[in-house]
């Protein structure tokens, strides 16, 4: 039985399995099919049709491309339809490129003691895959929720560089000293999304003067206290819906500035076809 890109877009994304969705939302003169038909992408197959032909191809290899990529970012493609691209149609078409299925944020999450352990879970029902990391193998529970990675490492630190460029810090662990070296060393990569390290407006003075003498900018990217702060509360789930929250916001802001960017080249391939 055939499946619809609606059909296998659902079976794809309830498996984490990464897709691209391409839509023809424009078409001038004689085009193979008409604007608003999809096609789904995927790594091993594709559902549904734009039309066939090379501009379909062409379509399959650009998708693939942002697969191989790693692409997140939407993308348009003006296409036009002749001796170039093998079809006889003769009219012009704009492509459409929807990434879907890859994670929205890369956390990194220190430290598995009470709001570590409330915290994962919620991060977990997110868009997000987490690396949950301590040095004490008996503070992870026994179950770890779905899409986190339990890792156990004597020396945590080491984490902070295996995490790729654009992720998301959490720091909460059980040893003031470690959150230092933690913060350094994340705060001397520069590259990361976000930075948040639990603990006072004390804490946070005293870092800041220790990280200041070892010649360490950027301080003022560190989010500490950590958590959005309309969320009142001390205890550990409170603290963790405060800090899933301000992830939440901040990858909210990046895919909203993505799609600013789709936008304005909408508006200049309009401008290009008019």
């Amino acid at each position: 039985m055939n499946s619809t890109w609606i059909d296998a877009l659902a079976r794809l994304q309830q498996r984490g399995e990464p897709c691209v969705l391409v839509t023809l939302i424009e078409e001038r003169g004689s085009t193979p099919r008409n604007a608003g038909a999809k096609m789904l992408v995927g790594g091993e197959r594709a559902w549904d049709s734009i039309g066939g032909g090379h501009l379909e191809y062409k379509a399959l290899e650009i998708a693939r491309e942002m697969l191989a990529s790693g692409a997140q970012a939407p993308r348009l493609e003006r296409f036009t339809l002749g001796a170039s691209l093998g079809q006889c149609c003769g009219g012009t078409a704009v492509l459409l490129f929807e990434p879907f299925g890859r994670p929205l944020a890369q956390i990194a999450l220190f430290g598995a003691g009470h709001v570590g352990r409330a915290l994962a879970p919620l991060l977990a029902a997110l868009p997000c895959q987490v690396r949950w990391i301590d040095a004490r193998e008996e503070e992870f529970p026994a179950e770890i929720p779905s899409g986190v990675a339990k890792v156990v490492n004597d020396e945590p630190v080491e984490e902070v560089e295996r995490m790729p460029p654009g992720s998301h810090f959490i720091v909460m662990t059980h040893d003031h000293r470690l959150d230092l070296e933690l913060s350094e060393a994340i705060l001397r990569r520069g590259d990361f999304a976000y930075f948040g390290l639990i603990g006072s407006r004390s804490k946070r003075a005293r870092f800041e003067h220790r990280l200041r003498e070892r010649g360490i900018a950027g301080l003022e990217r560190m989010r500490c206290p950590i958590g959005l702060a309309e969320v009142q509360g001390k205890l550990p789930m409170e603290i963790a819906i405060a800090v899933a929250g301000e992830v939440i916001a901040s990858y909210g802001a990046d895919l909203q500035e993505r799609n600013a960017q789709t936008l304005l080249s909408e508006t200049a391939i309009d401008a290009s076809t008019a």
